[in-house]
């Protein structure tokens, strides 16, 4: 079914895609929340009256024009990546993956670029209500525009709502509605924009602690911290508990990553969870991949059973049982997987034989069988493990996944105290008088963005080796060019991203240097 694979070909396009993804994560979660936030504030002034409210939002909004622009230009590049680099993943996701980006381009987009023209340009050529409105749509159509990217993405992580068509060699929407409510995309969603907004709510806050340590525009960033403040606690809340249940649900469908974001090699039951922990290399190993043992930890007993929601007293398979099986706890082992993967395989193959050889009852006959439920719940949905090498190849970087998900809820816990520390001095008059914690939010603006990044480097790489999990792995699924040609591209968008965030961050510091406007 797919050709001779070039490795160098494969992690030049895995860097491309990583890096184009990386840069365009820097200007997607400050578009989903200073929306929210800009909308927020001119409601204020619609219900108020209060002009200062108008110059307020005009500021942020200024900021996120700024932001908007630039991060279009990321995301279209990001989007072709996948028929020019990915072109054999194209084909064989079908349908199921191009609909949500047709529905985020043609309904998402549409809207927010429509009724952004009239959020910049309509001040005082259109109502107050027409141009809150606006303003409150641009935001549905920024979060509506990560909903189908999302969902795109949650099929990956958790295929559902499809058939395989042999004819075609490709997978086939029979469910849209299981594909749009997929338990992974749900959960991945609501905590992505809430990322978004604890991000924004943190860039808003350090910003306007910048105007109070300059003794600058005390009132302006007094009200601008009190939205700021609350908006991004409950926020920070919200990313804490869809995290938690995202955790879950990834422990359920993505055994691996989970036992991976834990360091968990052997399972057993009621195991504890771990806050922190330093993780190295053993003599030990699971074929040729090395295991990590702790040198340094700190756990919760008993705490792991009780975050999957299944039981303190519930077996949690560790990576070993994962790979090598546990009969006990009715886990199949990966040269097991791989066998039933390569019987799909063949079917295939054998499939095609009987086309070309005109047996259209042999081939009536197979084509059936890839709709039989029974033999897609035991063969074809271990497909992808036919192009597994070596049982161990399922297995993650395990220190990347652990340090990625720990570091990253550590970041989880700081702002939550940052934010309560911030609206607490605030409503006791107090605020500028806390230049500790003014210069700590200054500071803190560069953090969302490094744990948002982290959290995409935990979904993705966590559940290395596969583009579509257990159908198709990341080495089968890259266009046929010459690796010299993504090299080049490579280092083409590296320079052009790089040029385009500084150009964002100079004009941001330029804008944020004048003020708002009077």
């Amino acid at each position: 079914m797919f050709g001779n694979v070039d490795l160098s070909l494969v992690n030049w396009s895995r860097a491309q895609f990583a890096l184009t993804a990386i840069y365009h994560w820097l200007f997607v979660p400050l578009t989903l929340g200073l929306s929210f936030i800009i909308a927020i504030m001119e409601s204020i002034y619609v219900k108020t009256g209060n002009e200062e409210w108008k110059r307020i939002t005009r500021f942020w909004m200024t900021l996120f024009g700024i932001n908007f622009a630039i991060g279009v230009a990321t995301g279209i590049i990001l989007e072709f990546e996948f028929g020019t680099n990915w072109s054999n993943y194209s084909w064989f996701v079908g349908d199921i993956f191009g609909a949500p980006l047709a529905v985020e381009g043609i309904l998402a987009f549409f809207l927010e670029s429509t009724f952004i023209a009239v959020m910049f340009f309509g001040w005082n050529k259109v109502s107050r209500g027409f141009h809150l409105a606006s303003s409150w749509l641009v935001a549905a159509g920024a979060s509506l525009s990560a909903l189908w990217i999302i969902v795109a993405n949650g099929w990956m992580q958790y295929p559902v709502g499809m058939i395989f068509n042999p004819e075609t060699a490709r997978n086939e929407m029979v469910n849209f509605w299981e594909v749009l409510f997929n338990k992974i995309a749900v959960f991945d969603f609501l905590h992505t924009i809430s990322s978004g907004f604890l991000l924004a709510s943190v860039f808003v806050l350090g910003i306007s602690a910048y105007y109070l340590i300059r003794k600058r525009e005390e009132r302006f960033a007094l009200k601008s911290i009190l939205v700021a403040g609350i908006f991004g606690l409950l926020s920070s809340f919200l990313v804490a508990f869809t995290g938690d249940l995202s955790a879950k649900i990834v422990s359920k469908v993505q055994p691996v990553k989970f036992a991976s974001m834990e360091a968990l090699y052997n399972g057993q039951k009621n195991p504890g969870l771990v806050a922190a922990g330093i993780l190295k290399t053993s003599g030990r190993s699971i074929g040729s991949k090395k295991i990590c043992e702790f040198s340094v930890k700190v756990e919760i007993p008993g705490f792991l059973s009780i975050m999957t929601g299944v039981g303190k007293d519930a077996f949690i398979p560790g990576i070993t049982d994962l790979v090598q099986g546990n009969p006990l706890s009715g886990l199949l082992s990966v040269p097991e997987m791989m066998e039933r993967g390569k019987t799909a395989r063949n079917l295939l193959a054998d499939y095609k034989t009987a086309k070309n050889n005109n047996e259209v009852e042999k081939a009536k006959g197979i084509s059936g069988m890839f709709r039989d439920k029974t033999f897609i719940d035991n063969y074809f949905r271990y497909f992808g493990y036919a192009f597994i090498d070596k049982p161990e190849d399922v297995i993650p970087d395990v220190k990347l996944t652990f340090y990625t998900f720990h570091i990253m809820v550590l970041f989880g816990f700081y702002f939550i105290l940052l934010f309560i520390l911030s609206i607490w001095f605030l409503f006791r008059g107090t605020l500028q008088r806390q230049r500790w914690l003014l210069r700590a939010a200054l500071f803190s603006i560069l953090f969302p963005y490094v744990a948002g990044e982290l959290g995409w480097v935990l979904t993705e790489m966590g559940r290395h080796p596969w583009i579509i999990q257990n159908l198709m792995p990341v080495n089968i699924g890259v266009s046929q060019i010459a690796a010299g040609n993504v090299i080049t591209t490579f280092i083409l968008f590296a320079v052009l991203f790089t040029v385009l965030l500084i150009a964002e961050i100079s004009i941001m510091i330029k804008q944020i240097k004048l003020g708002p406007r009077h």
